[in-house]
């Protein structure tokens, strides 16, 4: 087999794959002649079902999240407000036993994958590193750091590997986290091991302020990978059909013994990077505005329904839920969490320090100390 026959086993489509239109028909080629699905399977309509309300969950969580910054509640949030399909497929991609690595922006993908929305607000709200059980989940700790996570699922995935485990290990990462160093070491350690792992960056056009043109000369992120040797693709991220499609052969191929599977979802950010940004001043209303006309939930919903697989009591079931399951996220944030300060030393090393013991000693001293 020749180089070229190799590089182009590895090549992205030239446009990403789409399976529905932003009007949620089903789509046509995407500027290029061949089939817009690449070869690519459509998912089980049951599926499509289930990933219809747990987007429409992710979406009424993320409003209320947002709405928790607001009263006081969360320190701080990042809306994912625009890229639910990224967040429910990522997640409905995956097994139980499977590895799920996120970032702080991925918090729909958490409570899609089943974690107490309490535990994953906790870190948010600033009580605890992170408010569920790793182990116990098999979801890492959200990432703030950009693009760190991305390395510990490479050594994630080979552990399983080597254990003889065939589960997979994903990481979520954004455009501006395939900018940093530890983006490109993770591929390269993958791609040499060929490790079970499965990178899968949400392309939502902003590094906070610095857009895409500015990060990035590929004609795409997805080519990031090929010069690792890993097989990679690019999908439309709005369409949750296409992503979940892609995302699970990218999981078969990994599983299977294929080695790393790079996906890159074009999708955006339709709030500020988080509470504390204001994205007026680097992008102008008129670009949201056309990515809102391509909400992922609307083309999802008109798709199923122009399918006969969604009626209007399916909506109607699904918002309820939605509601109910956000009247219990917002009860439950309103209660003041019974924190422990002493907890600031815990797992920090696995056997104290004598610089934290010393430290311990002067917060225990302090509390202690008779108010004047």
């Amino acid at each position: 087999m020749s180089h070229r026959q190799v590089a182009d086993g590895l090549l992205p489509e030239p446009v990403p794959v789409r399976f529905v239109a932003e009007d949620g028909t089903a789509a046509p080629p995407a500027g290029h002649e061949g089939d817009y699905r690449a070869g690519y399977g459509a998912p089980a309509d049951d599926l499509l079902v289930e990933a219809y309300r747990r987007m429409v969950l992710g979406r009424r969580f993320d409003r209320q999240a947002t709405a928790l910054t607001k009263q006081g509640r969360l320190a701080v949030y990042p809306s994912s407000r625009g890229q639910e399909a990224c967040q429910i497929a990522g997640v409905l991609a995956l097994r139980a036993d499977d590895w799920l690595f996120p970032t702080y922006r991925d918090c729909v993908a958490l409570v899609a994958r089943g974690l107490d929305p309490i535990e994953v607000l906790t870190l948010l709200r600033g009580d605890w590193h992170c408010g569920y059980d790793p182990a116990a989940t098999r979801v890492a700790p959200q990432c703030t750091p950009l693009a760190t996570q991305t390395i510990h699922a490479v050594g994630m995935a080979e552990a399983l590997r080597r254990k003889g485990e065939d589960a997979v290990a994903m990481a979520f990462v954004g455009d501006g986290g395939t900018s940093e160093g530890d983006f490109h070491e993770a591929l390269n350690y993958a791609a040499v091991l060929r490790s079970p792992v499965v990178f899968f960056v949400q392309n939502n056009k902003y590094a906070i302020s610095v857009p895409l043109a500015r990060q990035s000369a590929a004609p795409a992120l997805a080519y990031k990978g090929v010069g690792y040797g890993i097989r990679s693709e690019q999908v439309d991220g709005n369409d949750l059909v296409a992503v979940l499609s892609v995302l699970t052969e990218a999981v078969r191929h990994a599983r299977e013994g294929g080695g790393p599977f790079l996906v890159e979802a074009h999708t955006y950010r339709i709030e500020s990077h988080t509470n504390a940004d204001d994205a007026t001043r680097y992008r102008d209303a008129g670009e949201v505005a056309r990515w809102e006309a391509a909400d992922p939930l609307a083309r999802l919903e008109t798709y199923l329904r122009g399918r006969g697989l969604l009626d209007a009591a399916g909506v109607e079931a699904a918002h309820e839920a939605a509601e109910e399951y956000a009247a219990r996220v917002r009860d439950r944030m309103n209660a003041e969490p019974e924190t422990d300060p002493f907890e600031l030393f815990d797992h920090v090393f696995a056997a104290p320090t004598p610089q934290l013991r010393e430290q311990r000693a002067l917060l225990a001293a302090e509390l202690s100390a008779p108010e004047e």
